[in-house]
Order: structure tokens, then C-alpha cells, then sequence
């Protein structure tokens, strides 16, 4: 077994590329079992690197629940998985006081939200009040249970998957829930190529690939601080403004880019410069990550039969790079 890579083995600066070969580590770990979707791999990484949440849409059997298990172990994160269904309570996910006739007192016991890496699996498919359940804990880093609020570990990850919504039993999540997921992913079938090898696995050794360790705490800590280093030029930030206006004010545009998208786009960019060995933003870097930080966010206009990542190629097209 490989042993975790830190700031110190690099020998390289934080934001030079010791800080890539931790990243390049990790994706070719991760990419061990989630085959053919580099570029996936590395956005789900950009995502926890910048403190966000991450929310995985696509159809069944895609990979999402192996991604995010793999994520976990890369990183040494604690893990649980909650499988969401229609008679999910809240208590299931956050935990509940249990009287001790013993000791003749309540004793909480913590749900499976004190972890890590959470993964909510089809979180579409439980009701509206048992979704809400997260919404402090993805906020703020701790839940309020009868009345007592309890710190989470840090990290804290959410990662949730979820089915189309076209699919039955499916709760749409609203768009308070919705903001608070840095970005979303599709995984999408998988190249003919990957699909071959996962089809040529023997069938008992398919899941039997253990992962290693590549990244420890103290290299997680040093991403990002060089993530909170990166530099913004001022026309770097005239360029997302005028990202953030043409999405309020164009007719398509029915909800734009609130201020918190805007924050999430910049540091999601300052992320992808990092895992791109830059100490500061480029345009690429914000077109890099535009469709997954923007695409759930943005929503059309009555008249427009365009979805998200069409108004998402549509701010694109829209702004220009350089103000003419």
C-alpha cells in the first residue's frame, strides 16, 4: 500500500506543482475504479477542495456511488452512506436523544451525518422536510438537535446523487436546497474503451479493488492554502461580473447568478488554477468550471426551452472574455 503523500514529501512550493502531483495522485487512484472519467474525477476533487458539496445527477448504475466511496478513501475521510427513501426522517439522518432508564437521563445518539464523507444516495427520492434535514449542516458545518447544536468533523463533504427527475418517485430538490451544492456533475456512459476493461473484470473481482491512502490531513491543508492564495485580477473580476449580469438581466434568464454563485464560480476557478499548477485565475479557468457551479443554479425564462447547461453555453457565447 502506497503511503499518503504530503505538503512535505512534495519538497515544492504550495502552489507549484507539489501541489499537482498530490491532485494527479489522487485522480489516477480514484481512477482506478471509475474508470474513463478523468475529467469528473477532477471536478469532484475541485469541489472538496473548495470546501463545497457536491450533487451527482445521471441515471442508475453510473458510478456515482463508487466515485464517491473512492473519494473517501483517497483521502482518508470517514464515510457513511444513507440511502434516502420516502419514509426517511429527519432522526434517521442527524441522530436522537435515547432515555437510559439506567442512568435515568437522555443520551444522544449521533446519526450518520457525523462523518466525514457523507453520501445521500437518491436524495430525490425522500420527502421535501427530510431533504431540508442537511441544509444546516451543509451551511454551516453542525445540526441543532432538540434544541442542542453539535460541531461536525472537518472536513465536512456532502456528497448527494440524485435520479432525472423524470423518473417516478422522484422529489424535485427546491432551490434553496440546490444552492447549497458548490456544483453538480453528470457522469454520463461511460467511453467504449473504459466499458470494455469493466466488462473484461472477472465478475468476483470487480469490486475488490482496495484503494490506498494517497493524500493525509496535513496534504488536504495544503491545497488549500494554496487555493486561498490564488490571485485575482481586476479584469479577471469585471469578467465574472459580467457573467453574473448578463445571467440577471437577459431575457432567457429567468433566476440568475446570485451573489453566492458568483463566490462559488470564483473559488471553484482560484481550485482549478491550483490543480492546474497557476498562482492566479485565467479566463479558462472560470470557463473551466462554469457549467458545473452554474448549470443547477440558473433557471429559464417561461418563453425559453433551453435547461441549465444550455444557459450556461448561452452566458458563455454571451460575454466576452476581454470588455469591448
Amino acid at each position: 500500500m502506497n503511503s499518503p503523500i504530503s505538503a512535505s514529501a512534495t519538497g515544492k512550493d504550495a502552489t507549484g506543482a507539489g501541489v499537482e502531483r498530490l491532485i494527479d495522485a489522487a485522480v489516477a487512484e480514484v481512477s482506478r475504479v471509475v474508470l474513463g472519467k478523468e475529467i469528473q474525477v477532477r471536478m469532484a476533487l475541485c469541489c472538496l477542495f473548495a470546501r463545497g458539496h457536491l450533487l451527482i445527477e445521471d441515471l442508475p448504475g453510473m458510478g456515482k456511488t463508487t466515485l464517491s466511496h473512492a473519494l473517501a478513501d483517497v483521502l482518508g475521510l470517514s464515510y457513511n452512506r444513507v440511502q434516502f427513501t420516502s419514509d426517511l426522517l429527519p432522526a434517521d439522518i442527524l441522530g436522537v436523544s435515547v432515555y437510559d432508564r439506567d442512568t435515568a437521563s437522555f443520551s444522544f445518539h449521533p446519526g450518520p451525518v457525523f462523518t466525514q464523507v457523507l453520501l445521500a444516495d437518491e436524495i430525490n427520492r425522500t420527502t421535501p422536510r427530510t431533504q431540508s434535514a442537511l441544509l444546516e449542516a451543509m451551511a454551516e458545518g453542525q445540526v441543532t438537535v432538540e434544541g442542542q447544536t453539535r460541531d461536525l468533523p472537518e472536513p465536512f463533504f456532502v456528497i448527494a446523487t440524485q435520479n432525472p427527475i423524470h423518473q417516478s418517485g422522484t422529489y424535485p430538490l427546491p432551490e434553496s436546497q440546490l444552492d447549497r451544492f458548490l456544483m453538480r456533475l453528470e457522469l454520463g456512459y461511460p467511453h467504449p474503451q473504459a466499458e470494455r476493461e469493466l466488462l473484461s473484470k472477472p465478475r468476483g473481482g470487480r469490486n475488490t479493488v482496495s484503494l490506498s491512502q494517497v493524500i493525509d490531513a496535513q496534504g488536504l491543508a495544503t491545497v488549500r492554502q494554496a487555493i486561498d492564495e490564488v490571485q485575482t485580477s481586476d479584469s479577471l473580476l469585471d469578467y465574472v461580473q459580467r457573467l453574473v449580469a448578463f445571467s440577471r438581466q437577459s431575457a432567457e434568464f429567468a433566476v440568475g447568478l446570485s451573489p453566492r454563485g458568483a463566490l462559488a464560480l470564483l473559488d471553484c476557478a482560484r481550485t482549478w488554477a491550483v490543480m492546474n499548477s497557476r498562482r492566479h485565475v485565467v479566463p479558462e479557468d472560470i470557463q473551466a468550471v462554469l457549467p458545473a457551479v452554474a448549470g443547477h443554479r440558473l433557471v429559464a425564462a417561461g418563453d425559453y426551452a433551453g435547461d441549465g447547461q444550455a444557459l450556461v453555453k448561452l452566458l458563455m457565447h454571451g460575454v466576452d472574455v476581454v470588455r469591448r
